[in-house]
């Protein structure tokens, strides 16, 4: 257990200018430390994650409060009623809610910029971007402020702010983790994840949070796994020190004895491109759950990175969204098949590593230029409704993430091959 008193003097210090945290729970985290220690000389913990300090992004509920999810506008938003389902089981393990992290509005930009709050900074160079939507929950693990994080994951929002601040970070198959209690993004595609500083960690809150025994698997055998290299657009436009780390990585997979397979993903992404040319999933859902709020109030004190795009959305017809959803389907399904003769396959989880907040922040070409290629490789898990995680490569400099996707429901053996390969990196 980390000294929580350490931790809360650092925090108090910064009061100030606290960009991590919306949120700490001071009183309520000293009750909870003081109740683990109490099972600890009664030799009666509840489980693995007992005295462990947890953070919660700023879109699960917590009775008693608002749920802000990064904006202004929801400050006098009804308190909740209850926690939310994740964080009610956490608290049943034994985690100490620590605070709830600071995220991008409504969770729908990967940058990590939010103009109401700040920015978190990267936790390696505070001048570069931390990613998002889970930013202030990335930050939180690796300057150690908590030790696991949770965070939700749409379009790559666990993965890319592991992945630029050196951590691991896992996205279950969607709806194996429930909802109820989380603000939406796109209901179709929103998944909840963790963020830790190795995939253990990672594995015992999923498992916590999904309701089954949080038990670590045997780390898997590499020797004789099928392991997916896609060929074409989930390489381009790499950074060459990421290209350079992870054909490393591949090398050492293929030095362990899996078998480096090469895949076409190409004609599945594009057929998904074309289909979304009226709109992201993400954009036109997320138009759908705020229309009736404040996203056709002109002035309302919303990001105009979100209120522009979810405006443009609004346009997308029940028909024209149906059969893209039709259309989604069917590549899901196809998908499946393309994977079902490899364990899993692997790219960078990002292309680039984190640029400086001032590049983005200055120039809206170079923002929409980094967004899109810090989501090009995340998002197609949540399209295509696999499970994902990523993990730190070794790298000079700042850091980059290895990514590995397998197929929808195939989470244990996932992470199971997430332990071996974590292994081999490090």
């Amino acid at each position: 257990m980390r000294n929580l008193e350490t931790i809360l003097k650092k925090l108090e210090t910064r009061a100030d200018n606290e960009r991590v945290f919306n949120m700490i729970y001071q009183d309520d985290a000293r009750l909870e430390a003081d109740a683990s220690k109490q099972r600890v000389k009664e030799r009666r913990l509840v489980g693995p994650l007992d005295g462990r300090i947890v953070s919660i992004k700023d879109l699960f509920d917590v009775k008693g409060e608002p749920t802000l999810t990064g904006s202004v506008i929801r400050k006098t938003a009804a308190p909740a009623k209850a926690d939310a389902i994740v964080v009610q089981r956490l608290r049943a393990a034994g985690a100490i809610i620590i605070g709830k992290t600071h995220m991008t509005e409504f969770a729908f930009t990967a940058v990590g910029l939010n103009p109401h709050y700040g920015v978190p900074g990267n936790a390696v160079d505070p001048t570069r971007v931390p990613g998002g939507s889970s930013s202030g929950a990335a930050v939180s693990v690796a300057e150690g402020s908590s030790e696991i994080a949770i965070g939700s994951d749409t379009g790559g929002s666990v993965r890319i702010p592991a992945a630029l601040n050196g951590l691991v970070g896992f996205k279950p198959t969607a709806k194996r983790i429930p909802l109820e209690g989380a603000f939406p993004l796109a209901p179709s595609l929103d998944s909840i994840g963790p963020l830790a500083k190795n995939v253990a960690d990672c594995i015992l809150a999923d498992a916590i949070m999904a309701g089954e025994p949080p038990v670590l698997p045997v780390a898997a055998s590499l020797d004789g796994l099928r392991v997916g290299l896609p060929v074409g657009l989930l390489l381009h436009n790499t950074e060459p020190e990421i290209a350079f780390a992870f054909d490393l990585a591949v090398t050492a997979l293929e030095k362990a004895g899996a078998r480096i397979v090469k895949i076409e993903l190409d004609d599945l992404i594009l057929a998904l491109y074309e289909a979304t040319r009226i709109g992201s999933i993400a954009g036109i859902e997320a138009s759908r759950i705020h229309a009736q709020t404040w996203l056709k109030v002109s002035d309302a004190n919303v990001d105009d990175r979100v209120k522009h795009t979810l405006a443009k959305r609004l346009d997308v017809s029940d028909e024209a969204y149906k059969r893209l959803m039709d259309t989604r389907l069917k590549l899901v399904a196809d998908m499946d098949q393309r994977l079902r003769d490899i364990d899993f396959f692997v790219t960078p989880t990002t292309p680039i590593v984190a640029p400086t907040i001032a590049s983005v922040s200055e120039n809206p070409v170079e923002y929409d230029r980094v967004e899109a290629l810090l989501l090009r490789n995340t998002q197609i898990a949540n399209q295509f409704d696999l499970c994902s995680i990523t993990l730190p490569m070794p790298v000079s400099g700042m850091p980059a993430g290895l990514m590995m996707n397998a197929r929808n429901g195939a989470d244990k053996q996932l992470l199971s091959a997430a332990l071996a390969v974590e292994n081999l990196l490090s």
